[in-house]
């Protein structure tokens, strides 16, 4: 599976171990996927017993998930997935759509034969994954599509910025969705492969604001509250 964040040299510099990187993946891996809602409480114990660590490594892990704001550090109870208020999902969307329209015309002037490729073969998975059924390796692949475009853009900090906000966009997702909706849909990213691939960049601009837009649109403000258990949640991952 890609790695749905790019590196961090800072965060490898403090001491960043294998096993504390994995932790956070696959917590960031499951919040994409929309295993893990916002307000899952993720206790130190269970992922001590699920990696067989020390609790000194989750909180590494669980430290750089709270820097990134994929997670809250509470008193009293520990961490939990964060969860956006309306404004600040009004606010990460509003930051998201002016990313990416810098990015894709960056996307365009630096495509390769290569990229392009590479753009193609994530449209098939995305969509090898939706025809399977596979709703949340879907939802996944559609962020990570959004990812490519940005390492694409051969810009890192606009990839450290996009690797924050798609998270973040992943976590308002699934607490405002409407049950059942398709949030991403694999016809627009098509399209917008297309534009790429025709140099078309002032109709590639429109149609990703209009891309966000309409997942922004498609959100409602009544959370979804369901309990999870962690274990199953980060099954595999």
């Amino acid at each position: 599976m890609p790695d749905p964040r790019p590196a961090d040299p800072a965060a490898v510099k403090r001491g960043t171990t294998a096993i504390d990187m994995r932790i956070y993946k696959a917590v960031v891996t499951a919040v994409m996927s929309h295993r893990l809602p916002p307000g899952t409480h993720l206790g130190e114990a269970d992922f001590c017993e699920l990696y067989q660590v020390s609790r000194t490594t989750v909180r590494k892990a669980l430290q750089r998930l709270a820097h990134d704001h994929i997670i809250e550090l509470r008193p009293n109870r520990g961490a939990v997935i964060a969860s956006p208020t309306p404004q600040e999902a009004r606010e990460i969307f509003a930051a998201r759509r002016a990313l990416e329209r810098e990015i894709v015309p960056l996307v365009i002037r630096h495509a390769t034969p290569e990229s392009l490729k590479q753009i193609r073969a994530a449209l098939a998975a995305e969509d090898a994954a939706r025809r399977s059924g596979d709703r949340a390796a879907w939802i996944r692949l559609g962020g990570e599509f959004h990812l490519l475009l940005a390492r694409l853009a051969g810009n890192h900090v606009l990839l450290r910025f996009m690797g924050e906000l798609v998270s973040r966009c992943s976590l308002i997702i699934a607490l405002y969705e409407t049950p059942g909706s398709a949030m991403c849909e694999n016809d627009e990213h098509q399209d917008l492969a297309t534009l790429i691939e025709q140099g078309k960049v002032n109709q590639a601009i429109h149609l990703i604001e209009h891309h966000l837009l309409a997942i922004e649109a498609r959100l409602h403000l009544a959370g979804q509250d369901r309990k999870v258990n962690l274990a199953q949640a980060l099954k595999g991952l």
